[in-house]
């Protein structure tokens, strides 16, 4: 009887650490993963979202080939007015040159500003926020 509890428990043990190794294992490939962008270039603000003052994150998987460029791109999320300004964007950056093809997330950030001369059109007292 002893010995079937003992066996039971190395089991789980061993279970237990395969487990948080792998889990290990796959968050320094992601780490790893990180190429610098060498040349970058800013997504326009689509009229669309200007006019519907529409602000958000949106997020870009990128998979970049070994010479830098931008082999593929999808969105991963974000608003769709937002979305295709920063898929034609993304897709003229350069990263550094890697020995293979590597994955990469992209967030872009867009928030709203009122402008000096449209703070009062939206009745804001001071520009950005």
């Amino acid at each position: 009887m002893e010995f079937n509890w003992s066996k039971k428990l190395l089991a789980a043990a061993a279970t237990t650490l395969f487990v948080v190794s792998i889990s290990f294992a796959q968050q320094a490939t992601i780490e790893e993963g990180k190429r610098k962008v060498k040349v970058k270039s800013t997504p326009a603000v689509p009229e669309l979202a200007r006019r519907m003052n529409i602000s958000g994150k949106v997020k870009i998987e990128v998979v970049i080939a070994p010479d830098g460029h931008v082999k593929t791109s999808r969105a991963v999320g974000g608003h769709p007015v937002l979305i295709q300004t920063c898929l034609d964007s993304v897709k003229d950056w350069k990263f550094e040159p890697a020995p293979e093809e590597t994955t990469q997330m992209i967030e872009f950030d867009f928030r709203h500003r009122v402008f000096p001369g449209e703070a009062k059109k939206w009745g804001v007292s001071r520009t950005g926020y």
